[in-house]
């Protein structure tokens, strides 16, 4: 792996990884539905899902960035921006709802997330890229007899080291097989790190963005 997609993977593909597999316990032929499917973790969620066999439905905020998305494995696009979400997912999955749901992005799109889930659905919370830090209705969890699960890599890998080797082993195999290609949307010099990060947070960017030094 060279040093850029090196500096790109280890947060995004950590992170993603640890959600699905032991915070969601994703199964083969589930639906998985992503929301910021086209930013740093979406992207990494939509391709790891695919590899763990889950129906994958993209969520995002444009067409255009939505794209990468279907390059990368997801069954079906939402652009949650111009579609009603829940409908939208009621729809793709016969009136059901999505099994997995992962939420990067928190705000209006967690809460209609809340109405577009599955009985034993597991609902991610990963991050909240809005800026609006939901409040959950739990009546739903209960009608919908589902999970509102927490996601903090960080913890996870001190917490659970041996887990999150096993986590990585999986998915470096996964690179060497080129089943996995991360995807660097941009690369900026570290003397422009708060242009990228106000990329972040005006959500413009795909993929991951990574700062180099020197040449």
């Amino acid at each position: 792996m060279d040093f850029t997609t090196a500096a790109g993977f280890a947060m995004t593909y950590g992170t993603s990884m640890h959600a699905l597999k032991q915070r969601a316990n994703l199964k083969p032929g589930e639906t998985l539905l992503v929301l910021g499917a086209s930013g740093g973790v979406g992207l990494a969620a939509v391709e790891l899902g695919r590899l763990l066999g889950a129906r994958v439905i993209a969520a995002g905020g444009s067409d255009e960035k939505l794209k990468i998305a279907k390059e990368y494995g997801a069954e079906a696009l939402i652009n949650y921006n111009r579609e009603d979400l829940k409908e939208r997912v009621k729809e793709l999955t016969g009136g059901k709802g999505a099994d997995v749901i992962y939420d990067p992005v928190g705000g209006d799109a967690f809460d209609a997330c809340m109405r577009a889930i599955n009985w034993n659905g597991r609902l991610l919370v990963v991050g909240f890229a809005s800026g609006r830090i939901p409040k959950v209705p739990v009546n739903l969890a209960l009608l919908k007899g589902c999970q509102i699960v927490g996601v903090f890599w960080g913890a996870f890998r001190n917490k659970e080291p041996e887990a999150n080797r096993e986590n990585f082993r999986q998915m470096f195999d996964w690179v060497e097989q080129g089943k996995l290609k991360p995807y660097i949307g941009k690369t900026m010099p570290l003397e422009q790190a708060s242009d990228a990060l106000y990329a972040l947070l005006n959500r413009e960017a795909v993929g991951k963005i990574v700062l180099t030094v020197g040449d």
